[in-house]
Protein backbone atom coordinates (compact mmCIF):
# COMPACT_ATOMS: atom_id res chain seq x y z
CA UNK A 1 0.00 0.00 0.00
CA UNK A 2 3.03 2.42 0.77
CA UNK A 3 4.06 2.29 -2.73
CA UNK A 4 1.14 2.44 -4.15
CA UNK A 5 0.12 5.50 -2.21
CA UNK A 6 2.99 7.42 -3.60
CA UNK A 7 2.36 6.50 -7.02
CA UNK A 8 -1.27 7.42 -6.66
CA UNK A 9 -0.64 10.82 -5.11
CA UNK A 10 1.96 11.88 -8.25
CA UNK A 11 -0.91 10.95 -10.64
CA UNK A 12 -4.15 12.39 -8.83
CA UNK A 13 -4.89 15.84 -7.15
CA UNK A 14 -6.83 13.52 -4.70
CA UNK A 15 -7.80 10.01 -4.16
CA UNK A 16 -11.80 8.38 -2.27
CA UNK A 17 -10.99 5.06 -1.59
CA UNK A 18 -13.47 2.44 -0.91
CA UNK A 19 -12.36 -0.94 0.62
CA UNK A 20 -12.44 -2.95 3.39
CA UNK A 21 -9.56 -2.45 5.87
CA UNK A 22 -9.78 0.76 7.81
CA UNK A 23 -5.88 0.24 8.41
CA UNK A 24 -5.47 0.47 4.38
CA UNK A 25 -7.31 4.16 4.12
CA UNK A 26 -5.50 5.32 6.77
CA UNK A 27 -1.77 4.24 5.31
CA UNK A 28 -2.77 5.48 1.67
CA UNK A 29 -3.54 9.05 3.64
CA UNK A 30 -0.13 9.11 5.69
CA UNK A 31 1.72 8.35 2.27
CA UNK A 32 0.26 9.48 -0.69
CA UNK A 33 0.84 13.44 -0.44
CA UNK A 34 -2.61 14.52 -1.42
CA UNK A 35 -6.32 14.58 0.19
CA UNK A 36 -7.94 11.23 0.68
CA UNK A 37 -11.05 10.69 1.51
CA UNK A 38 -12.82 7.37 2.93
CA UNK A 39 -16.07 6.23 0.66
CA UNK A 40 -16.10 3.25 2.96
CA UNK A 41 -14.33 0.63 4.95
CA UNK A 42 -15.41 -2.15 6.99
CA UNK A 43 -15.57 0.46 10.16
CA UNK A 44 -16.87 3.88 9.00
CA UNK A 45 -18.64 5.24 5.91
CA UNK A 46 -18.36 9.09 6.24
CA UNK A 47 -18.95 10.08 3.46
CA UNK A 48 -22.49 8.71 3.40
CA UNK A 49 -22.44 11.05 6.47
CA UNK A 50 -23.10 13.87 4.74
CA UNK A 51 -25.45 12.63 1.90
CA UNK A 52 -27.83 11.48 5.44
CA UNK A 53 -27.41 14.43 7.15
CA UNK A 54 -28.14 16.77 4.43
CA UNK A 55 -31.57 14.64 3.60
CA UNK A 56 -32.58 15.26 7.31
CA UNK A 57 -31.71 18.68 6.86
CA UNK A 58 -34.11 19.25 3.97
CA UNK A 59 -36.67 17.08 5.32
CA UNK A 60 -36.83 19.11 8.67
CA UNK A 61 -36.42 22.89 7.33
CA UNK A 62 -32.74 22.76 8.49
CA UNK A 63 -33.95 22.26 12.11
CA UNK A 64 -32.39 18.87 13.38
CA UNK A 65 -31.45 19.25 16.85
CA UNK A 66 -33.28 16.84 18.64
CA UNK A 67 -34.68 14.93 16.13
CA UNK A 68 -35.07 11.26 17.19
CA UNK A 69 -32.94 9.05 14.68
CA UNK A 70 -33.18 5.14 14.81
CA UNK A 71 -31.48 2.62 13.33
CA UNK A 72 -32.69 -0.80 12.62
CA UNK A 73 -30.20 -3.91 12.02
CA UNK A 74 -26.90 -4.72 12.70
CA UNK A 75 -25.51 -2.12 14.63
CA UNK A 76 -21.83 -2.80 14.91
CA UNK A 77 -21.66 -2.42 10.96
CA UNK A 78 -20.40 0.10 9.12
CA UNK A 79 -23.47 1.96 9.07
CA UNK A 80 -24.46 1.95 12.19
CA UNK A 81 -21.25 3.03 14.02
CA UNK A 82 -20.98 5.67 11.90
CA UNK A 83 -24.87 7.37 12.16
CA UNK A 84 -24.50 6.88 15.79
CA UNK A 85 -21.14 9.10 15.67
CA UNK A 86 -22.99 11.71 13.53
CA UNK A 87 -26.03 12.08 15.50
CA UNK A 88 -23.89 12.56 18.84
CA UNK A 89 -21.84 15.17 16.84
CA UNK A 90 -24.98 17.03 15.37
CA UNK A 91 -27.23 16.86 18.28
CA UNK A 92 -29.83 13.91 17.36
CA UNK A 93 -30.93 11.47 19.72
CA UNK A 94 -29.51 8.51 18.52
CA UNK A 95 -31.28 4.86 19.00
CA UNK A 96 -29.84 1.63 17.96
CA UNK A 97 -31.84 -1.16 17.62
CA UNK A 98 -31.01 -4.92 17.05
CA UNK A 99 -30.18 -7.86 18.98
CA UNK A 100 -28.11 -7.06 22.05
CA UNK A 101 -25.14 -9.58 20.12
CA UNK A 102 -25.13 -7.00 17.20
CA UNK A 103 -24.44 -3.79 19.18
CA UNK A 104 -21.32 -1.94 18.21
CA UNK A 105 -18.96 -2.25 21.20
CA UNK A 106 -18.88 -0.74 24.35
CA UNK A 107 -15.98 1.47 24.05
CA UNK A 108 -17.37 3.60 21.11
CA UNK A 109 -20.84 4.23 22.84
CA UNK A 110 -19.60 5.96 26.03
CA UNK A 111 -17.26 7.83 23.32
CA UNK A 112 -20.21 8.95 21.32
CA UNK A 113 -22.46 9.32 24.94
CA UNK A 114 -19.64 12.19 26.02
CA UNK A 115 -19.91 14.02 22.43
CA UNK A 116 -23.37 13.76 22.72
CA UNK A 117 -23.69 14.94 26.19
CA UNK A 118 -21.53 18.42 24.66
CA UNK A 119 -23.88 18.89 22.20
CA UNK A 120 -27.31 18.49 23.88
CA UNK A 121 -28.54 14.96 22.77
CA UNK A 122 -28.72 11.26 23.82
CA UNK A 123 -27.13 7.74 22.20
CA UNK A 124 -28.65 4.36 23.26
CA UNK A 125 -28.88 1.03 22.18
CA UNK A 126 -32.39 -1.36 22.67
CA UNK A 127 -33.87 -4.91 21.37
CA UNK A 128 -36.76 -2.86 22.19
CA UNK A 129 -38.43 -2.22 18.84
CA UNK A 130 -41.40 -0.65 19.98
CA UNK A 131 -39.61 1.93 22.23
CA UNK A 132 -36.88 2.55 19.51
CA UNK A 133 -39.78 3.45 16.92
CA UNK A 134 -42.03 5.27 18.92
CA UNK A 135 -42.11 9.09 18.29
CA UNK A 136 -39.19 8.63 15.68
CA UNK A 137 -38.88 11.01 13.40
CA UNK A 138 -36.46 9.31 10.92
CA UNK A 139 -36.01 5.66 10.69
CA UNK A 140 -32.90 4.03 9.17
CA UNK A 141 -31.86 0.65 8.01
CA UNK A 142 -29.23 -1.20 6.23
CA UNK A 143 -28.41 -4.54 4.64
CA UNK A 144 -28.01 -7.09 7.07
CA UNK A 145 -25.15 -8.57 4.86
CA UNK A 146 -22.55 -6.12 4.03
CA UNK A 147 -20.14 -5.52 1.34
CA UNK A 148 -17.30 -8.93 1.26
CA UNK A 149 -18.78 -10.80 3.87
CA UNK A 150 -19.38 -14.69 2.74
CA UNK A 151 -22.85 -15.76 1.50
CA UNK A 152 -22.58 -18.50 4.35
CA UNK A 153 -23.94 -15.53 6.87
CA UNK A 154 -27.30 -14.79 5.27
CA UNK A 155 -29.15 -17.40 7.24
CA UNK A 156 -27.59 -16.47 10.32
CA UNK A 157 -28.68 -12.57 9.95
CA UNK A 158 -31.97 -13.82 8.33
CA UNK A 159 -32.32 -15.16 11.65
CA UNK A 160 -30.69 -12.30 14.16
CA UNK A 161 -32.52 -9.63 12.37
CA UNK A 162 -36.28 -10.28 10.82
CA UNK A 163 -37.55 -9.19 14.34
CA UNK A 164 -36.33 -5.72 13.25
CA UNK A 165 -37.10 -5.46 9.43
CA UNK A 166 -38.84 -2.02 9.00
CA UNK A 167 -42.41 -2.73 8.62
CA UNK A 168 -45.42 -0.51 8.00
CA UNK A 169 -46.06 -1.30 11.51
CA UNK A 170 -43.12 0.02 12.34
CA UNK A 171 -42.96 3.48 10.43
CA UNK A 172 -46.86 3.64 11.93
CA UNK A 173 -45.23 3.70 15.54
CA UNK A 174 -43.37 6.90 14.46
CA UNK A 175 -43.93 10.36 13.78
CA UNK A 176 -46.53 11.31 11.00
CA UNK A 177 -43.66 13.65 9.89
CA UNK A 178 -41.26 11.13 9.77
CA UNK A 179 -38.73 10.00 6.91
CA UNK A 180 -37.65 6.28 6.11
CA UNK A 181 -33.50 6.31 4.91
CA UNK A 182 -31.53 3.74 3.57
CA UNK A 183 -27.95 4.05 1.79
CA UNK A 184 -28.97 1.33 -0.94
CA UNK A 185 -28.70 -1.19 -2.53
CA UNK A 186 -31.67 -2.32 -0.20
CA UNK A 187 -33.45 -5.93 -0.60
CA UNK A 188 -36.62 -4.55 -0.56
CA UNK A 189 -38.24 -7.28 -3.56
CA UNK A 190 -37.04 -10.35 -5.30
CA UNK A 191 -36.68 -8.31 -8.17
CA UNK A 192 -32.52 -9.14 -7.97
CA UNK A 193 -30.59 -11.65 -8.00
CA UNK A 194 -29.25 -12.02 -4.44
CA UNK A 195 -33.39 -11.42 -3.75
CA UNK A 196 -34.83 -13.81 -5.73
CA UNK A 197 -31.59 -16.30 -4.59
CA UNK A 198 -32.71 -15.42 -0.70
CA UNK A 199 -35.99 -16.13 -1.56
CA UNK A 200 -35.74 -19.35 -3.35
CA UNK A 201 -33.30 -20.86 -0.31
CA UNK A 202 -34.89 -19.55 2.82
CA UNK A 203 -39.01 -18.21 1.75
CA UNK A 204 -38.21 -14.76 2.35
CA UNK A 205 -39.17 -11.81 -0.30
CA UNK A 206 -37.85 -9.15 1.81
CA UNK A 207 -35.22 -8.43 3.99
CA UNK A 208 -34.53 -5.22 6.26
CA UNK A 209 -37.11 -3.43 4.62
CA UNK A 210 -41.02 -4.07 3.51
CA UNK A 211 -41.32 -3.05 -0.43
CA UNK A 212 -44.08 -1.03 1.11
CA UNK A 213 -42.27 1.23 2.89
CA UNK A 214 -39.38 1.39 0.74
CA UNK A 215 -42.03 2.75 -2.19
CA UNK A 216 -44.00 5.04 0.02
CA UNK A 217 -43.91 9.26 0.29
CA UNK A 218 -41.98 8.80 3.40
CA UNK A 219 -39.05 7.03 1.78
CA UNK A 220 -36.36 9.45 0.66
CA UNK A 221 -33.76 6.90 0.12
CA UNK A 222 -33.29 8.45 -3.86
CA UNK A 223 -33.26 12.20 -2.43
CA UNK A 224 -30.17 10.44 -0.32
CA UNK A 225 -28.59 8.80 -3.26
CA UNK A 226 -28.55 12.05 -4.89
CA UNK A 227 -27.06 13.80 -2.28
CA UNK A 228 -24.00 11.43 -2.08
CA UNK A 229 -22.90 13.41 -5.23
CA UNK A 230 -23.65 17.09 -3.84
CA UNK A 231 -21.99 16.25 -0.79
CA UNK A 232 -18.62 14.41 -2.17
CA UNK A 233 -18.52 17.05 -4.72
CA UNK A 234 -18.47 19.33 -2.03
CA UNK A 235 -15.14 17.39 -0.01
CA UNK A 236 -13.63 17.63 -3.18
CA UNK A 237 -13.87 21.60 -3.55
Amino acid sequence: IEDTARVLGRFYDGIEFRGFDQADVEELAAKAGVPVWNGLTDMWHPTQMLADALTVQENFNYDIKGLKFVFFGDLKNNMGRSLMVMCAKLGMNFVGCGPKDCWMDDELIKTCEQIAAENGCTVKCTEDVKEAATDADVIYTDVWVSMGEPDEVWEQRIKQLSPYRVTTEIMAMAKPTAIFLHCLPAFHDTNTTTGADIAKRFGVTEMEVEDAVFESKQSKVFDEAENRMHTIKAVMY
